[in-house]
């Protein structure tokens, strides 16, 4: 990862959870429960874990749930969410486990955070038992351009998103060159929830510290941003237009077998 592209989780971490604002299970969540019980994965990691909601979900599957973070805070933040989670702190490229010790490891809106994101494939590839399962779950900004508000207010953004997340098809050719078979990927999930005017301002998403997009901000360009978008709402008031922030933003899962 490049300098200035690293949010503080630690400070996060208390917070974080807010903006699941409807508690209920997402797509990609049921994806992952399908997944789980498609294998019959007893031993499952998640790498990234944050706060271990993506985990809590796999309870009803299994109890020997582990999950890896560098966030001291956010990990804190899972155990406090379920005792019983088995968690650890520490990098992605450098996995501390034993080789062939999982049945499925994955990661969700994570792998654009990770240091060595080609050594963690291979990492992953390393601790699965044979015909266990590799599942990367996120977005690739490069084909959505237009159809996230954020990307249109916030100068920059895009921009270093293009830089940290890498692209379908580099995931893709990191689990080729690990030795996986059958990679397979698909849409999971598609996340359409356009805001319509001054409803914006409510969004739980706009706050600084709910998306790594965000957080990376300086406070200043990130309240330039707020200014652009409240004098796009006044505009369109006095002019009585509806404007429309749009949100139209593909979760996908490419999934690879051992």
């Amino acid at each position: 990862m490049t300098p200035g592209t690293r949010v503080d989780y630690d400070q996060i971490a208390p917070t974080y959870d807010r903006r699941f604002k409807d508690g209920g299970m997402h797509d990609m969540a049921i994806a992952l429960l399908a997944l789980t019980r498609e294998l019959g994965a007893e031993r499952i990691l998640e790498v990234g874990c944050g706060t271990g909601r993506w985990l809590a979900d796999l309870q009803t599957i299994t109890p020997e749930l582990y999950g890896l973070d560098l966030s001291g805070g956010m990990l804190a933040q899972a155990q406090q969410r379920d005792k019983r989670l088995r968690l650890t702190r520490g990098r992605a490229g450098r996995l501390p486990f034993p080789a062939a010790s999982f049945d499925l490891v994955y990661c969700v809106h994570a792998i654009h955070h990770f240091d060595g994101q080609r050594a963690f494939v291979f990492e992953a590839r390393r601790l699965l038992r044979p015909g266990g399962v590799l599942a990367v779950v996120g977005m690739d900004p490069r084909g959505r351009r237009d159809h996230w508000y954020v990307y249109d207010y916030f100068e920059r953004v895009y921009e270093t998103d293009l830089a940290r997340f890498p692209s379908w098809g580099a995931v893709l050719d990191w689990m080729t060159a690990a030795s996986f078979e059958q990679v397979e990927w698909k849409l999971v999930e598609r996340i359409q929830e356009p805001k319509v005017g001054r409803a914006l301002l409510d969004d739980p998403f706009l706050a600084k510290q709910a998306s790594s997009q965000l957080a990376l901000l300086s406070d200043e360009a990130y309240k330039a941003g707020l200014r652009r978008i409240r004098a796009a709402i006044q505009a369109a008031e006095t002019a009585g237009e509806r404007l429309i922030f749009p949100v139209d933003i593909p979760i996908g899962i490419l999934v690879a077998s051992r």
